[in-house]
Order: structure tokens, then C-alpha cells, then sequence
């Protein structure tokens, strides 16, 4: 009997549900439509969203004019359809100054390479005055070459390749200064932070010359410096002549000042001494005339009224 039941309930419940059917199919329907329109709704939404990083800026468009420009980090919604969003960068960028060769005062002919740093301090007036970042660095490349071309134009070319003489730290914030005050004057909507020089190098064809014009100065300076080298010593060994001469002048002057001075002491001392005893004087004379007279083969003939006979024969 239990089973009997339970058979005709699942008949019945077999032939309910076969009896209508629809209204479980439109509810399936509608739930998917709506699923799907919400998702279109969710994506187009999503499409509209914007994220504004901290180093850049947002640049919204509607139908081509700037309408806002957003700076400030953040998630930021546009207007469908109507309006567009651009990138500007908000960091410092490096600008590469292509290598150019200028005249240096002294007419040398170098190449000069240099690098630019520079920022975005107003994006409106870079887009309506420049346009694209292409169309910045242009420019800032156009008036970094012209006021570098002028003011190493001023200098000879040792005073830009010769550290100890070089001026290049005054050159670079010169022209700094020059090229932002131009960017200002237009209204460029750029900065220049920083420009600081590479290298330096000769042009190719003009290295060989340049190299044997350097090589030829160098010998032109060193034969210089030998000859005023010579003329020094010259002049040293001159000046020294002369001290020696008159060194020795005043040296001899002097000899013969003391020799004369003592000479007349001597005088002196021998008037002393024989003004005592002049007959001992005489005789002493006489003495000593016979050490220049007189040798061991001299033969002396004296008359009896000779001096020197007086003395040999103790008269």
C-alpha cells in the first residue's frame, strides 16, 4: 500500500511540473539579462576610471580642450565618450643634448657634448605652446646649443679642456639661468634643473692639425724658456764676474793697507830699536848686505877705508 502512494506521488508530481514549465525558463531568462547588463554597466564604469600616479599628471579632454588637469594622486572618474585622458610626466627628465661643434675664441674648432636635466612646471602651457614632450626637448635643445655656442665662444679652448684653468661650472650655471629666463619669456611651461658638459672631443678632421699646431707651440714655448734660461745664466754668470773682481779688488786694496801699515810698524821698530845703538845698526846693515853680495865663490877685494873691511876685522 506504501508503495502504491509513493508511486502515484511522484506521478503527480512528474505531470505538475510538465503541465508548466514556462515560468521557470522566463525567470532564467531574466536573471542572465540582467547579469549581462550589469556587467556592461560594471565595465563601462570601469572603462571611466582613472588612477592618478604621484609622479604624473592627468590631462583630461572634452572634444579636444583642456577641461582639467589633475596633479594630486588618486582614483578619478571622466565623463563617457565625451571626454579623453593624457599622460605628462611629473618627474625630473634627461635630455641629451646631441654633440655640436663650436669656435672657441682662440678659433679652435671642438665638439662639445652635453646633458640636460628638466622638469614639467606647467602642463597647459607646454601642451598649447610645444604640444608633445618631442616638441619640449626640441626646443630646449635649440636654446642650450645657441647660449653654450655663445658662452664657450668666449673662452680660449685651454680654459675649457684644462681642469685647473677651466670655467665650465660658471658656464653651465650662466646658461642655465639664460635658457629659463627664455623658457619664462615664452611661457613654455618647462624648467631647466640642471646642464652639466660630458666631454669634449677635436673634430676628426681637424684632430692631425690641431695635435702637430699643440706640438709645434710646445717646442716654440720650451725654445723660449731655453733661451730666457740662457740669458738668465748669462747674466748670473756676469753679475758673479763682477763680485768676484770686485771682491778680490777690495780684497788686494786691503793686502796692501795692511802690509803698508806694517811695514811702517816695522820701520818704526827698527828706528827704535838701532836709534839706541847706532854704530850696532850700521854694522848690522853691513851684515845684511853681505847675504845678497856674497857667495861661496865670491871674492872680495876691500880697500883698507872699506866699511866692510872695518867690520870682518872687528874694527
Amino acid at each position: 500500500m506504501f508503495r502504491f502512494k509513493k508511486v502515484i506521488n511522484l506521478a503527480d508530481e512528474s505531470m505538475s511540473s510538465s503541465e508548466n514549465p514556462r515560468p521557470q525558463i522566463k525567470l532564467n531568462k531574466k536573471y542572465i539579462i540582467a547579469v549581462f547588463l550589469l556587467g556592461i554597466a560594471l565595465m563601462f564604469v570601469l572603462n571611466n576610471l582613472y588612477i592618478v600616479p604621484a609622479n604624473e599628471y592627468k590631462i583630461v579632454r572634452q572634444f579636444g580642450e583642456i577641461v582639467r588637469i589633475i596633479d594630486k594622486p588618486g582614483l578619478n572618474y571622466k565623463l563617457p565618450i565625451v571626454q579623453t585622458i593624457s599622460t605628462l610626466p611629473k618627474y625630473t627628465l634627461i635630455y641629451d643634448v646631441p654633440p655640436a661643434e663650436i669656435n672657441t675664441l682662440d678659433k679652435k674648432r671642438i665638439k662639445v657634448d652635453y646633458y640636460g636635466l628638466w622638469r614639467i612646471t606647467d602642463p597647459q602651457a607646454l601642451i598649447e605652446s610645444l604640444r608633445t614632450l618631442g616638441g619640449a626637448e626640441g626646443r630646449l635643445g635649440d636654446i642650450i646649443y645657441s647660449n653654450i655656442r655663445t658662452e664657450l665662444g668666449k673662452m680660449d679652448y685651454e680654459q675649457i679642456v684644462n681642469h685647473k684653468k677651466s670655467r665650465r661650472g660658471d658656464i653651465d650655471t650662466i646658461v642655465k639661468t639664460q635658457v629659463n629666463e627664455i623658457l619664462l619669456s615664452n611661457n613654455s611651461g618647462i624648467e631647466l634643473v640642471d646642464i652639466k658638459m660630458k666631454r669634449t672631443d677635436l673634430p676628426i678632421e681637424n684632430e692631425h692639425s690641431v695635435f702637430q699646431r699643440m706640438i709645434s707651440e710646445r717646442v716654440s714655448t720650451a725654445q723660449e724658456y731655453l733661451s730666457q734660461g740662457d740669458a738668465e745664466a748669462l747674466k748670473i754668470e756676469a753679475e758673479t764676474d763682477r763680485e768676484v773682481e770686485e771682491m778680490l779688488a777690495r780684497a788686494e786694496a786691503e793686502a796692501k793697507i795692511i802690509v803698508a801699515e806694517g811695514e811702517k810698524e816695522a820701520a818704526r821698530i827698527y828706528n827704535e830699536a838701532y836709534g839706541k845703538d847706532p854704530e850696532f845698526f850700521n854694522m848690522f846693515i853691513s851684515l845684511e848686505s853681505y847675504k845678497t853680495i856674497i857667495d861661496e865663490e865670491t871674492v872680495i877685494i876691500f880697500p883698507m877705508s872699506s866699511p866692510y873691511l872695518k867690520y870682518l876685522l872687528g874694527q
